[in-house]
């Protein structure tokens, strides 16, 4: 509101008649009619009394205050603009009515499904995304066939702070295989492993049990000579149907 609307609307809200109002700052009727009509503009002092009378700031009687309210509330909307983004992108191109490739990411719960989906939360063949589900799943909290993320589960192949799958690489790794800093599974390799079958790490127990500090049946400590025949021997003795793989992981890491 312009000077010369907000002096009307004040003078007129304290039931003032112009002649009143310029009894107060020692003006004339018309001196105070030409200041609403916008044709003069008060001296500083008159401003200043006018100012003292309605009980406002000089900046709240010129308007100026209200303008940079207005700046104020314009950058406040472009923050929050700023803070509510979010970017969404289909293909044209479907299979079965699913997006070959949707991406939706941004403030909030943005959900991606796709063939290849990425998103807040991602569900797809190949999945990315805070919590993601897929063949092929990557992200902060995943599932899937193959995945990584802080917190892995997997079918097959986990990697991840905490994984869980067939094959576990982890800080905290369970699986049919596992290896992390502890690893808990069929057979196991970490610095704490332990293993229904196998186990391999700095303290390990398991029915054939190779480390530092051992536990179990059939026990190997690391600097014993001849390790690696030895513990190829009697792990295809115990187990004479393991995958021969396995057989070769344990016998080579410590050859």
């Amino acid at each position: 509101m312009v000077f010369q609307a907000k002096l009307t609307a004040l003078r007129k809200q304290h039931g003032w008649s112009q002649e009143g109002l310029g009894n107060q700052v020692g003006v004339s009727r018309q001196t105070v009619s030409k200041w609403e009509l916008g044709e003069t503009t008060p001296e500083l002092e008159k401003l200043i009394q006018l100012a003292e009378i309605f009980d406002l700031s000089i900046d709240e009687l010129t308007g100026h205050e209200k303008q940079a309210s207005t700046k104020e509330c314009r950058n406040s909307q472009r923050d929050s603009a700023l803070y509510a983004w979010h970017y969404e992108y289909k293909s044209k191109r479907t299979i079965r009515g699913v997006p070959l490739v949707h991406i939706h990411i941004g403030n909030g719960f943005c959900k991606a499904k796709g063939i290849v989906a990425v998103g807040n939360i991602a569900k797809g063949i190949v999945a990315i995304g805070a919590v993601s589900l897929g063949v092929v799943s990557i992200g902060a909290v995943s599932v899937g066939l193959l995945a990584f993320g802080a917190l892995a589960l997997a079918l097959l192949l986990a990697a991840g702070a905490i994984s869980v799958g067939a094959v576990a690489l982890g800080g905290v790794a369970v699986g049919l295989l596992a290896v992390g800093g502890y690893a808990l599974g069929q057979y196991s390799l970490g610095g704490f492993a332990v293993a229904s079958r196998v186990a391999l790490g700095g303290v390990a127990h398991a029915h054939i049990a190779i480390g530092d500090k051992t536990s179990g049946d059939i026990l190997f400590h690391i600097h014993q000579a001849h390790l690696s025949q030895y513990i190829h021997e009697a792990i295809l003795k115990a187990y004479p149907n393991i995958w021969k793989p396995i057989a070769d992981l344990f016998s080579t890491i410590v050859s």
